[in-house]
């Protein structure tokens, strides 16, 4: 009650405020007639929802086109909060991602014309071309780049549940942690690199990228991000590691450390690697690793501060049967052997080692 005697009745964080329950008033004593664009949709629901009236509110139409669909998005993610179970927002979501699983997304910058040719209509699924459907992938990765990654996380697990394209899922968790990190705070960037890091754990690892693996790794690095998502992030980077490069193995070492490349970090990816594939683990996978691992061990043998047991550490690593060739790997001895203070002992195997090797050796 007010000062004048009046009684007053305050909503606190109404939806939309004051145009949210005229909304909502106008619903209730008009015969539920309004006008039924997107916004006042998930305006009217949300607004339901927070009078916890029994009745829901109107639903999303499955003519919207891909446009109003996310301008349908972007209120909830305004209007929610993705902690709290909302049914509006689980319906937008489920017609979001039936239009991406039907491959029907039309760009929010054509006209209505053209939009209107992208319903849901089995003609239109049945006509869709592999180039089109390429077109309309890119077109959406783009769209949905302004989701928060709350509703990211619930996006993406939706699509899982539904068998989507899981290389598709991947490019744009990649994508969208890039443009996300332009303009985001250091915790912002730690919770975006955790979730995107524990969404890319539920993917097949054939749809993984090493290379974006290793460039989220470097980004994460140096970041506060918890122990447990960066072993996640090793071992999705040690179960593709047959497909890196040399350039992916150079790390520089943490600080405070007196050697130049992070050798215990290559060290972490060959055992994980051994030990994730040992039973579905090809020798010309093996093998291909056994090649990257010499190659670093070249790299890293000219630095004097590697000190011998992290040298011998990545010498003995790998069997001798992984590789074809110990060339690489002797030089890379020789090598250490010239720059290094310390002493180094290594039994090997006279036989495998080329002549060319032998004369590098003896001078």
């Amino acid at each position: 009650m007010d000062d004048t005697g009046n009684l007053k009745v305050v909503f606190h964080d109404f939806p939309g405020e004051a145009q949210g329950f005229e909304l909502i008033a106008r619903f209730c004593y008009n015969k539920g007639r309004t006008e039924n664009t997107p916004p006042n949709l998930v305006l009217l629901n949300c607004a339901a929802q927070f009078k916890e009236m029994e009745s829901d509110g109107p639903r999303p139409s499955s003519f919207w086109t891909w446009s109003e669909l996310l301008v349908a998005l972007k209120e909830c993610q305004d209007l929610l909060s993705t902690s709290n179970s909302s049914v509006i927002l689980d319906k937008v979501l489920d017609c979001v991602i039936g239009r991406l699983t039907s491959a029907i997304v039309a760009s929010p910058y054509t006209s209505s014309s053209e939009n209107s040719s992208f319903q849901c209509s089995c003609e239109t699924r049945s006509s869709c071309s592999i180039r089109s459907n390429f077109s309309q992938i890119s077109r959406w990765i783009e769209d949905l780049r302004f989701l928060n990654i709350d509703l990211i996380d619930k996006v993406i697990k939706m699509m899982i549940s539904q068998h989507f394209d899981h290389a598709t899922i991947s490019r744009f968790l990649f994508f969208y942690q890039r443009s996300r990190f332009l303009s985001a705070t250091l915790n912002e960037k730690c919770k975006i690199a955790e979730v995107i890091i524990n969404l890319l754990s539920l993917l097949e690892r054939s749809s993984l990228s090493c290379k974006l693996l290793f460039d989220l790794f470097r980004l994460a690095s140096s970041l506060k991000i918890s122990k447990h998502c960066k072993s996640i992030l090793e071992n999705l980077i040690a179960s593709q590691l047959d497909q890196a490069t040399i350039d992916f193995l150079l790390v520089p070492s943490p600080q405070r450390k007196g050697y130049m490349y992070d050798v215990n970090l290559v060290l972490r990816l060959v055992k994980a690697f051994c030990n994730k594939e040992s039973f579905c683990l090809s020798p010309a996978r093996l093998r291909k690793v056994a090649t990257l691992v010499d190659s670093y061990l070249v790299e890293v043998a000219a630095d004097p501060q590697l000190n011998p047991s992290k040298f011998s550490a990545l010498v003995m690593l790998l069997p001798d049967s992984a590789r074809e060739s110990h060339d690489r790997l002797f030089l890379a001895i020789d090598i250490y052997l010239e720059f290094s203070a310390g002493c180094f002992c290594l039994i090997c195997s006279w036989n495998e080692i080329s002549l060319l090797v032998i004369k590098i050796l003896l001078d």
